[in-house]
């Protein structure tokens, strides 16, 4: 410990700034990665299939707490690696902060992309409109219950939950319409008049 005070104390001023920067958003940032790669990083604000249906995608956010936590790592981190180099200050804070700015951008692309290619897989409701299907779990008329359909979305066979206004009940196997969304997440078929 008397070693880490004398070091620290012939550390010069930016040098210092620079350690003191480095340390806490090098925890920060391994504890982020961690947190994105093993799931804790996901929010539960709502149903799920409110979100599938009202998500439009997500833009390029280049101000974000995970970009200002790695520009503040890579710029304190480069920082120490010019003054080290026998760089001016000047010239290393330059450096450091195009290094911080570049790994905002670097981190900011890779979110965009990953959301991008996690939004092709998503399933839209809106496309099972018009869907021929068949029925799964019995549908009561009148909206008695919500029963279940099987019908192909985005060119994968889904089981979802559905209700009718027909006058007659739609026992499992008859063949059905969708014709509108309920509530975000709840099919309203009818029978279906191709059989």
């Amino acid at each position: 410990m008397d070693d880490f005070g004398s070091w620290w104390e012939g550390l010069e001023l930016l040098e210092s700034i620079y350690w003191g920067m480095a340390i806490p958003f090098t925890v920060f940032f391994v504890l982020q990665l961690l947190l994105t790669f093993f799931g804790g990083d996901t929010h539960h604000d709502g149903g799920a299939d409110h979100d599938v249906e009202t998500d439009d995608g997500i833009g390029f956010q280049f101000f974000t707490l995970k970009n200002f936590i790695a520009f503040f790592t890579i710029f304190a981190w480069t920082g120490i690696a010019c003054l080290d180099s026998g760089l001016s200050n000047g010239l290393s804070i330059l450096i450091s902060f195009v290094a911080g700015i570049a790994m905002m951008a670097i981190m900011a692309s890779i979110f965009y992309f990953l959301a991008k290619a996690n939004e092709s897989g998503t399933l839209k409701m809106k496309n099972a409109l018009g869907a021929i299907g068949e029925v799964y779990m019995e549908i009561k008329a009148k909206r008695g219950n919500i029963g279940q359909v099987q019908v192909q979305v985005q060119g994968t066979l889904r089981t979802l939950d559905a209700l009718t206004d027909d006058e007659i009940d739609m026992p499992q196997g008859a063949v059905v319409e969708v014709l509108e969304i309920v509530n975000n997440n709840i099919l309203k078929v009818t029978k279906s008049k191709s059989k």
